[in-house]
């Protein structure tokens, strides 16, 4: 028989890991929000006469062009599609399916060393309701 250790906890510890949980997902998302606030804006005003190019001929070859010879600034976007991509990925993962077994335990075993450490955590705040 396999067991849900979700349904085991207790319901403080449970809210607990919810309250964390939900850190996560909003700490995800300021990260993707820092991306596209600092590298999309360099990359675009690098980019600006090769998107004026593409403006006025779209073609494959002006986007080939603007890939291989600009490869910073496509590293930057790519970064910043790649982060949204992956928060919502995990974050549709974790709606539609619920959270996986192994990321329960590992926020079990955070919320366990927050409430080790006590006040003194910095999140020790934010998991007190």
């Amino acid at each position: 028989m396999n067991r849900d250790p979700w349904t085991e906890l207790e319901p403080h510890v449970k809210q607990k890991v919810q309250r964390l949980h939900q850190l996560m997902v909003y700490l995800r998302w300021l990260l993707v929000l820092f991306c596209w606030c600092i590298f999309a804006p360099i990359s675009f005003w690098s980019l600006r006469e090769e998107i004026a190019l593409i403006g006025d001929y779209f073609t494959w070859s002006a986007i080939r062009y603007t890939i291989i010879f600009n490869p910073l600034e496509t590293l930057f976007l790519a970064v910043c599609i790649g982060m949204t991509t992956g928060v919502l990925m995990w974050q549709s993962r974790n709606i539609l399916w619920g959270m996986p077994p192994k990321y329960q335990k590992h926020l079990q075993k955070q919320v366990r060393k927050i409430e080790a450490r006590g006040k003194t955590h910095p999140l020790w705040n934010w998991l007190e309701p």
